[in-house]
């Protein structure tokens, strides 16, 4: 708990009350139907305005100057307090995306005749920046997830301003990824982000005994990001090696569309945890951004409003977040909250994160920038395992992105040149202290068939915005104060939708062989239940099923079977490979599938999927 804090409560109305309690002097006011409750070391000056209702005071905490609006009208103080809380303290923030919005939207129009879609075969036409402002959108607030105070069980305190910097370098490492995979690796419209695999052996580090024995709790948040530093730079070699050794890409010639359709399947119905049951955390936001975002996105894509453009279709993800957004400032500003329990608080109200007033204007972040990192064999092998889900999810992610893509399946070669980059991310995740580690982000997939949107311009383009931005520190802050209900609505269209596209790879396959049917049924249910079981062990016993006193050991093999996607692979490629397999290719759909095993196998691949630069000449395809 740090010394001095500002906390803001809704209680009762109508009391103004100064008490002094030991060192410290404690004010509370009322406005309207909420009270504010300011404790810290203050030096307080009050004076009464002409108007008998108001009274203004100012107060300096450890050198915080505030204003304080004080008003005992209840529908004034509920504008008060929006005004007060939300506008004055966040002006430059409310500024700053202000111009953003006026710059994108001026470059769409001046870009919308000169810059379209590439001629990638039937990807519709659409305009690069509101795409990619929205890809940039959606993947933002996903960055917050893996911040280390939210791990369950573990006793880690992230200081706000740090915690700033977390999602800043997060998403500016999110966009050099992203570019990186657009230009060199798989070259698909897939945007790079921080992974949910990792929590696992993020939590064995920071449970660590030796970091736990640290009493200052910066310090310690210092040391444990230098120990996930380590671990992140050298679990890396395990992608990097699979990847430009091409050893993945064999591997991948045991996948059929049989096998695939389960994967891809479960990618998407991985995330079931971050669909409804967090959207049921605070349904009177959530419920109405599910019915909004399907209303706009299906029901009223083609409704024009402006020059002939569906602005419906376009933005939905924009104007329904900034509206229910909005609803949302307003139902804290009501005091809706005031009784309601801890967990519904923290997920409907949007004043609970004090990220806004302590991120910096700019801070750029670099290299080494919470030390040397430090190394240790148990970390680094814990680590591993999280290294390995990501592949296998970026594997099935890649299927499902070059299918709303309207591109054939990524070749052998090409998913290996993919891996082998995503290895190189997460050694960059290592090296500007992340975190977190990389992986391809199902959500940003989902949206290509939510959007419409199938370009690697668009998500080149998001990604130089993630650079941008990331640099704006308030940017960074403004997305901890969006309740989560908000996107897990989001979440749930989206997801559904990459778990769909998997399943349709099941149309190349005879869905009328009963062999076909085991292995899909047993796959999918295998892939859910299992996941559901260590999960469910952790959430009771704070750790997984598999407990010896080889810590590393336990991290490593609780993280690889509480990953639908890679207990699905484990399954579909055992079964896919063991039984009947020469009797069963037609059934299992490999005439259509092996022709996209090579990069020379269909004409299409060219296209898609040719280094930039006229590479090719110096890295020819094998």
């Amino acid at each position: 708990m740090l010394k001095s804090r500002v906390e803001r409560e809704a209680l009762s109305l109508g009391s103004y009350t100064v008490q002094e309690e030991g060192n410290f002097i404690v004010s509370r006011w009322s406005t309207g139907a909420t009270t504010f409750r300011e404790e810290g070391k203050v030096n307080f000056h009050m004076s009464k305005a002409e108007d008998s209702h108001d009274t203004r005071a100012t107060s300096s905490i450890h050198g915080i100057n505030t204003f304080i609006v004080v008003n005992t009208r209840p529908a004034m103080g509920i504008c008060t307090y929006i005004f007060e809380d939300f506008v004055l303290p966040g002006f430059q923030s409310i500024l700053l995306m202000l111009v953003s919005s006026i710059m994108g939207f001026f470059a769409e129009v001046l870009l919308a005749r000169g810059l379209q879609l590439e001629r990638t075969g039937k990807v519709a036409n659409v305009q690069y920046v509101e795409a990619g402002l929205r890809q940039l959108w959606s993947l933002a607030f996903t960055k917050v997830a893996p911040s280390f105070d939210r791990l369950v069980g573990v006793s880690l305190i992230v200081i706000s301003g740090d915690k700033a910097q977390v999602i800043q370098t997060l998403l500016f490492v999110a966009g050099i990824n992203t570019l990186l995979q657009a230009l060199f690796g798989t070259r698909l419209p897939a945007v790079v982000g921080g992974s949910f695999a990792y929590v696992i052996p993020i939590a064995y580090i920071i449970s660590d005994s030796s970091l736990q024995r640290i009493n200052d709790p910066h310090e310690r948040f210092l040391r444990t990001m230098r120990a996930i530093q380590g671990a992140l730079i050298v679990a890396s070699s395990i992608q990097i090696v699979l990847g430009y050794s091409q050893i993945w890409g064999l591997f991948s010639r045991f996948f059929s569309p049989l096998g695939m359709a389960p994967i891809v399947g479960l990618v998407g119905l991985g995330f079931i945890q971050r669909g409804f049951p967090a959207l049921g955390n605070c349904v009177e936001i959530g419920i109405p951004m599910l019915l909004l975002i399907v209303g706009l996105s299906q029901y009223l894509k083609h409704v024009r409003l402006y020059r002939d453009i569906p602005i419906f279709e376009r933005f939905p993800v924009l104007i329904c977040v900034t509206i229910v957004w909005i609803y949302s400032v307003i139902l804290t500003a009501s005091g809706a909250y005031r009784h309601k329990a801890t967990i519904t608080q923290n997920s409907c109200r949007t004043d609970r994160a004090n990220l806004i007033s302590t991120a910096p204007w700019f801070m750029f972040p670099y290299p080494l920038q919470w030390g040397p990192p430090t190394f240790s064999a148990g970390h680094s092998f814990a680590m591993m395992s999280a290294v390995i889900v990501s592949m296998v999810e970026s594997t099935g992610a890649y299927k499902a992105a070059s299918r709303l893509a309207i591109a054939t399946p990524p070749p052998a070669y090409v998913l290996s040149r993919g891996i082998g980059w995503q290895g190189i991310g997460i050694l960059l995740d290592g090296l500007y202290g992340t975190g977190t580690g990389s992986t391809v982000s199902v959500e940003n997939v989902g949206l290509l068939g939510l959007t419409r949107v199938g370009s690697r311009r668009v998500v080149q383009i998001s990604a130089g915005f993630m650079i941008f931005f990331s640099t704006l520190g308030k940017f960074g802050a403004v997305f901890a104060s969006i309740p989560f209900p908000i996107f897990a609505a989001i979440y749930c269209v989206v997801f559904g939708l990459v778990a769909a596209v998997g399943i349709s790879f099941l149309q190349f396959t005879n869905m009328n062989s009963m062999r076909n049917l085991i292995i899909t049924g047993l796959t999918l249910f295998l892939g859910i239940s299992v996941p559901q079981f260590f999960n469910q062990y952790w959430t009771s016993s704070h750790h997984g099923p598999v407990h010896t006193n080889a810590g590393w050991f336990n991290a490593f093999m609780n993280t690889i079977f509480s990953s639908p996607a890679t207990v699905g692979l484990i399954v579909a490629v055992l079964l896919d490979n063991t039984l009947e397999v020469e009797r069963s290719k037609k059934d299992r759909g490999m005439p259509w599938w092996v022709k996209f095993r090579t990069f020379r196998g269909d004409n299409r691949n060219e296209e898609f999927y040719t280094l930039p630069f006229n590479l090719n000449r110096f890295f020819p395809p094998t």
